[in-house]
């Protein structure tokens, strides 16, 4: 499409989480997002993503980022291809392209799989997220979910031999995958990655430092092991062939769906197998995600499913069943 003066607003918004999100890092009690939309006076798109501080990403960064941007898209001078130069990846990036497709797809009266030629989207299995905290609180946690098919484990601190084995005793049925959001060190990994083979875990994400992952390479690993912190964009694959299995593509990371398609198609050209994440956020982040989750081995799209209510128009989800968006959420 052509280029044409696009007017752009955003605004912080607050979702609380139905009780706390905890991982290695730290907890939090509420998801803090941005929202970004465009319109060309007739038709507005609109894109979401979460700024975080492990990126050394703030709000108000992200903010000014997308005011940065106001001047360009007025003049008409900046469309979601040429976006991919004027900013760098990450969430501000993101939540515009994003806001772009949506913003293209309702323009031309047709889908954003459409327009990225990709065939219809059909409903996926997501995992669901038990946060860090003493084994018998988490084995409490995976008890309540054990019906659910797939259980994302989130370890990174002493005591996770004990935490998966809980667990595994509590959810005896369900597919076990673990985050140790760089928790672990390269002294305790073998333990570690010995017990969550024991418990039968299919993959591990992030078990060591993104500075510090060189063991990864060096060892026999009995459970495959997905990057996470690791890997951002294309640029950052190659560095990673050897030391992981997998790569964990999220939107926040990539700058939006335009990269991670292409990372995706990369990715599998090194070969990596596909996780696509998220974080806490709500359906309107979640849905251009699920264009490319189509294609992944490990569908973590369960944002929504942690807080405590879900913005209007957002995805169906039927147990850990979601479904694909319908336009008046986004695409």
């Amino acid at each position: 499409m052509r280029m044409l003066p696009l007017s752009l607003s955003a605004r912080v918004e607050r979702w609380p989480i139905a009780g706390a999100f905890s991982i290695s890092r730290g907890a939090k009690t509420e998801a803090v997002v941005v929202v970004a939309e465009l319109s060309d006076g007739r038709h507005r798109g609109r894109g979401e993503c979460v700024p975080y501080a492990r990126y050394d990403e703030t709000v108000a960064g992200v903010m000014t980022s997308l005011g940065a941007m106001q001047e360009q898209l007025g003049l008409g001078r900046l469309d979601r291809a040429a976006l991919q130069q004027a900013m760098p990846a990450g969430a501000a990036r993101n939540a515009l392209d994003c806001a772009f497709w949506d913003l293209e797809a309702k323009r031309a009266g047709t889908s954003a799989q459409a327009l990225a030629n990709l065939p219809a989207l059909h409903t996926l299995t997501t995992a669901y997220t038990i946060s860090l905290a003493a084994p018998d609180t988490m084995a409490e946690a995976a008890a309540l979910a054990a019906a659910r098919p797939l259980l994302k484990i989130k370890l990174g601190a002493p005591g996770d031999p004990e935490r998966i084995a809980a667990i595994r005793r509590a959810a005896p049925n369900s597919e076990l995958i673990a985050d140790a959001n760089e928790g672990w060190t390269p002294e305790n990994l073998a333990t570690n990655l010995a017990a969550c083979a024991a418990a039968g875990v299919t993959l591990i994400e992030q078990p060591l430092p993104a500075d510090n992952d060189a063991a990864l390479g060096a060892m026999a690993r009995p459970v495959r092991v997905c990057a996470d912190e690791s890997v951002h964009d294309r640029a950052s694959l190659a560095h990673l062939v050897g030391r992981y299995d997998a790569v964990n593509i999220k939107l926040d990371k990539t700058g939006g769906l335009t990269e991670a398609l292409a990372m995706a198609a990369e990715a599998e050209r090194l070969g990596f197998g596909l996780m696509v994440g998220c974080m806490v956020a709500t359906s309107l982040a979640m849905a251009p995600a699920m264009l490319l989750a189509q294609r992944a081995s490990v569908v973590d799209l369960d944002g929504p499913l942690l807080l405590a209510k879900d913005r209007p128009d957002g995805l169906r989800y039927e147990g850990s069943l979601v479904h694909p968006p319908n336009p008046a959420l986004w695409g």
